[in-house]
């Protein structure tokens, strides 16, 4: 269940931020073995003038932040990151020097799900040690 939120400066197309959101999500099932349902995203579009980045990014810089159920390997990580970047990369065209990612890992007790149950004592129903 992860939750992502993605910034970036305002002004791109319907199509554009579509992209965004689909190629996170599909690298998510592919990288963290996600059920293909299990989708929360949030995407924030900032002025720029509220948006402060290096001189050497461009307007399409993207942030992305993934809060994940902890347990997730450094290879699933690695897979996740170079998964981002190849389909933001062809689709909707972001330069991976314009992409950062971060992942916050709380652990399951941390969680609140399924009417008020700490994740830990949930059958989440896919495997998290990917």
């Amino acid at each position: 269940m992860p939750l992502v939120k993605v910034e970036i400066i305002k002004g791109k197309s319907a199509e554009y931020k579509k992209a965004v959101l689909d190629g996170i999500h599909s690298a998510l099932v592919e990288a963290f073995k996600i059920p293909d349902y299990d989708r929360m995203q949030r995407l924030y579009e900032l002025e720029k003038e509220n948006f402060e980045i290096a001189p050497t990014k461009t307007e399409q810089f993207t942030l992305i932040e993934i809060t994940a159920f902890k347990g997730r390997s450094l290879e699933a990580k690695k897979r996740l990151y170079a998964t981002i970047v190849d389909n933001l990369e062809k689709e909707p065209g972001i330069k991976g020097t314009d992409i950062t990612i971060v992942i916050h890992e709380p652990s399951l007790d941390n969680w609140g799900i399924w009417g008020g149950k700490p994740a830990s004592e949930v059958n989440l129903g896919f495997k998290i040690d990917v």
